[in-house]
C-alpha cells in the first residue's frame, strides 16, 4: 500500500509539473503573440489584429493567475481562490472591459468612415499559428486535468478554448478582407473580439466575487 501511495504521489507530482509547464507556455506565447499582433495591427491599420494583440496581453494576467493556482494546489491541495487570485481577476476584468469599450468605439468609427486596412495578411498568419497552438494546449491541458481530476485545470482548458474561438474569428475576418477587400469585415472581426472581451470581463468579476465560473480556479 505504501509503495502504491508513493507511486501515485510521484505521478501526480509529474502531472503538476506538466501543468505548470503548460501554464508558462501559455503566458510566454501570449506575450509574443501580443507584441507581434499589436505591431502589425498598427503597421497595417487592422483593428481586428490590434485588438487581438491587446486581448493576448490581458490573457497574460489571467495566465499568471492560473500558474499561481497550480502552484498552490500542488503545495496544499486547496482550490479556493486566495487574495492574489482575486486581485488578478479584478485586474483582468477591468482590462477586458476597457479593451471592449475601446474596440467597440474604434470599430464603429471605422465602419462609419469606411476605413480599410492596408493588408490583413499578418492577421491570417497570426490567427493560423494561434489556432494550432491553442488546439495543442487545449488537448494537453484536458489530458493532464482529467488525469489529476482537477476542475481548476479543466477550467483553464476552457479558457484556452475561448482563445481558440478568438483566433478563428480573426482568421475568418482577415481572410475575408484579403479575398474581398471589404473593409467592414475587419471592423466586424474587431466587434466580435470586443464581444468576447465583454463576456470574459464579466466572468472575471463574477469569479473574483466567488460566483460560478468557467475559467480560473475551481467553480464554486
Amino acid at each position: 500500500m505504501a509503495t502504491l501511495t508513493f507511486g501515485l504521489v510521484q505521478k501526480n507530482d509529474r502531472l503538476y509539473r506538466w501543468a505548470s509547464v503548460l501554464a508558462l507556455i501559455t503566458i510566454f506565447y501570449n506575450i509574443l503573440e501580443g507584441f507581434v499582433s499589436v505591431y502589425f495591427g498598427l503597421e497595417d491599420e487592422t483593428i481586428a489584429l490590434f485588438g487581438f494583440g491587446l486581448d493576448s496581453f490581458v490573457e497574460v494576467i489571467s495566465g499568471i493567475g492560473i500558474y499561481h493556482i497550480i502552484r498552490r494546489i500542488r503545495q496544499n491541495s486547496n482550490s479556493n481562490p486566495d487574495s492574489f487570485e482575486r486581485r488578478a481577476l479584478k485586474v483582468t476584468g477591468a482590462a477586458f472591459s476597457i479593451l471592449a469599450i475601446g474596440l467597440l468605439a474604434s470599430a464603429a468609427i471605422n465602419l462609419y468612415e469606411g476605413h480599410k486596412p492596408e493588408t490583413t495578411l499578418w492577421g491570417i498568419i497570426v490567427a493560423t499559428v494561434s489556432t494550432l497552438t491553442m488546439w495543442a494546449l487545449i488537448h494537453y491541458k484536458i489530458k493532464v486535468g482529467t488525469q489529476l481530476n482537477s476542475q481548476a485545470l479543466l477550467a483553464d482548458a476552457n479558457c484556452s478554448k475561448a482563445c481558440l474561438y478568438l483566433s478563428i474569428t480573426l482568421l475568418v475576418s482577415s481572410t475575408g478582407y484579403e479575398f474581398t477587400g471589404i473593409g467592414g469585415l475587419d471592423s466586424m472581426g474587431a466587434l466580435f473580439i470586443a464581444g468576447f472581451a465583454v463576456k470574459e470581463g464579466r466572468e472575471a468579476f463574477q469569479k473574483a466575487k466567488g460566483k460560478t465560473c468557467s475559467c480560473q480556479g475551481a467553480c464554486h
